[in-house]
């Protein structure tokens, strides 16, 4: 599959980060063999845009605000292959984009170089995993897994995966500051995420909505 430029395998970007996509295209762009054909930061930006280039590989974020990598998957047409880029090693998060047709899940501290290498294996057929989660999967499909599946939680539900986000680091202790320079948005999308959670969880304070989190093993 050798494009006119020589390069051999086509590969589309999908993260609502600006600079970590423009950090992924600058260490692919080192790869002779690997071609950045396009980005998108949302769902529907992602669909559209993998539908028309039809890369061959697509590196996909699980957690965006509109709806996450789950939903990419939902709505591409059959063809490229795709390997989920995460900061996020949660068996769920796994299992659920494995199941939706990912080809592969590696976290977000991989190297360079074995980022291109995931592209090349999965292009190539290969299932790709950063090395714990392989377990997860086969646990799930052999039905040994130790991932229970999730209760009906209306609250829980009504989240999206920003705001999700957001209350796992709130319950880890962060800061409204530190929670934004770890998701890459401003305070003050911190304060609005963190006020609609607490008003879909129904939970008076950060106290309080610490304890429900923890309670669902959210942390």
């Amino acid at each position: 599959m050798t494009t006119s430029n020589g390069k051999s395998c086509r590969v589309f970007l999908v993260d609502d980060h600006a600079v970590f996509r423009s950090g992924v295209r600058a260490e692919l762009g080192r790869e002779a063999d690997i071609e950045v054909v396009g980005e998108a930061g949302g769902v529907a930006e992602a669909i559209a845009g993998i539908n028309t280039t039809k890369p061959d590989v697509v590196l996909l974020d699980v957690h965006m605000p509109d709806g996450g990598g789950v939903s990419v998957l939902n709505g591409i047409h059959s063809g490229p292959v795709c390997l989920a880029l995460s900061v996020s090693d949660a068996a769920e998060d796994v299992i659920a984009v494995i199941r939706a047709g990912a080809r592969g899940y590696v976290t977000k501290t991989i190297s360079g170089s074995e980022l291109a290498d995931g592209v090349r294996r999965v292009a190539g057929g290969d299932a790709v995993f950063s090395p714990r989660l392989a377990g997860f999967v086969l646990d799930s499909f052999t039905g040994r897994s130790t991932v229970p599946e999730p209760p009906l939680d209306p609250e829980l539900d009504s989240l999206t995966p920003r705001e999700l986000e957001v209350l796992r680091l709130l319950a880890r202790g962060y800061t409204y500051r530190e929670i934004a320079e770890d998701l890459f948005i401003s305070v003050k999308t911190v304060e609005t995420h963190a006020s609609n959670v607490l008003r879909k969880t129904q939970q008076s304070n950060r106290n309080a909505l610490t304890r429900w989190a923890h309670r669902r093993r959210i942390d």
